[in-house]
């Protein structure tokens, strides 16, 4: 393991059948395209000594802890997205959380920060560098940014092939918001090649 990597934590955000699969009213509709740079990234971390955080939703059966604007779909008989213990919330094929090394952390909100001990985990590990991955750009994504420098990370990284929004505009627009407040930007193959 690389000494340099050891303060560093890739967040995968919302990986999840409800997010990425078809025929969910959350899905985001570039997510499919990319679960292989996802993994990719995943990989890459693992074999750098590079934490993987899991941030993922995991909502009650009954919606009481969903933003009010997503409750209505919590009131029918159908069981609404991302409830806990669903095929909707588990992790896409192909990402898999490693319980010995990896950690989780379960939202409710758009911002992995926002109402989680995740900051204070990243503080006592040590870690001062974020990566991320995951959807959506303009919602999680973007919050957790947004949160993460204002929390103070010297250094913030987006993968922009390895995150996704409804469409590439949306994507390209908010990408363009956090570069502007000094996130990095790379695509996974730039990344890849600051560990050579």
């Amino acid at each position: 393991m690389a000494e340099r990597w050891t303060n560093t934590a890739l967040l995968v955000i919302d990986m999840q059948n409800d997010f990425i699969e078809e025929g969910s009213v959350t899905q985001v509709k570039g997510g499919k395209a990319i679960v292989p740079n996802v993994i990719g990234v995943v990989e890459l971390a693992r074999q750098r000594g590079i934490l993987v955080v899991w941030v993922v939703r995991e909502h009650d059966p009954q919606g009481r802890d969903v933003e009010i604007f997503r409750r209505h779909h919590y009131r029918s008989e159908k069981v609404g997205p991302v409830v806990k213990g669903t095929l909707g919330s588990k992790l896409v094929d192909g990402l898999n959380i490693r319980e010995e090394e990896d950690y989780k952390i379960v939202k409710t909100r758009f911002s992995a920060f926002f109402g989680t001990h995740l900051h204070s985990f990243l503080q006592t590990s040590g870690i001062t560098k974020l990566v991320i991955a995951g959807v959506q750009t303009p919602n999680c994504i973007r919050q957790t940014v947004f949160d993460a420098v204002e929390l103070d990370y010297p250094d913030v990284t987006v993968i922009v092939d390895a995150t996704a929004a409804a469409t590439p505009e949306i994507h390209t627009a908010n990408l363009l918001d956090m570069r502007n407040i000094g996130v990095k930007t790379p695509t996974l193959h730039e990344w890849s090649e600051e560990f050579a």
